[in-house]
């Protein structure tokens, strides 16, 4: 990682640590029912049928909107390989920050993609880390989203080994190195 970023994610994970858990659980329970209700106003402009289920997970707020079996009306909100679902995100993120005041990392799902993509990466980020021990020479992998270099991080810090972000926007991607 670059030293800006990993001091923003330091300053940012540092912050959240410093709020006591039960002030930082409502307030991140606070972020999600302000994107559900936008969410919901969303789904009703757009004639869509979704249910919205939130929760807290570490330091971020997740909010998924889900069909009714027939997640096919919904793939729309999650475009062409998710750049919808990025777009309604930030959306989101906004309409928060609006009302609260404060940046939001809350983190939306649509029909179970990100959860589908979640799996993948961890899975990607595995492999890597196994060809990087196999071979002892660090394994670079194709340009990134933010949300899919951080899932790959955490798979190859849980099969022991560190990786890098290198590069720039859109072209960053993550390098697991060796040892």
């Amino acid at each position: 990682m670059t030293e800006g970023t990993t001091s923003a994610v330091e300053a940012e994970s540092g912050a959240a640590a410093q709020e006591p858990a039960d002030t930082l659980v409502a307030r991140l329970e606070q972020e999600g029912e302000i994107a559900a209700d936008y969410l919901e106003g969303l789904l009703d402009i757009a004639d869509l049928d979704g249910d919205i289920d939130m929760d807290v997970e570490g330091d971020r707020a997740l909010v998924s909107i889900v069909g009714d079996g027939n997640d096919r009306t919904l793939q729309r909100l999650v475009g062409q390989d998710g750049e919808v679902l990025e777009a309604l995100q930030e959306l989101t993120r906004l309409a928060v920050h609006r009302e609260t005041g404060e940046r939001s990392r809350l983190m939306l799902d649509i029909a179970g993609f990100r959860a589908r993509k979640r799996a993948e990466l961890a899975e990607l980020g595995a492999q890597a880390a196994e060809e990087a021990k196999r071979t002892g020479e660090p394994v670079k992998l194709r340009p990134m989203t933010p949300f899919e270099r951080k899932v790959v991080h955490d798979a190859v810090a849980a099969a022991g080994l560190r990786s890098e972000s290198e590069g720039e926007e859109p072209e960053r991607c993550v390098v697991v190195l060796a040892g």
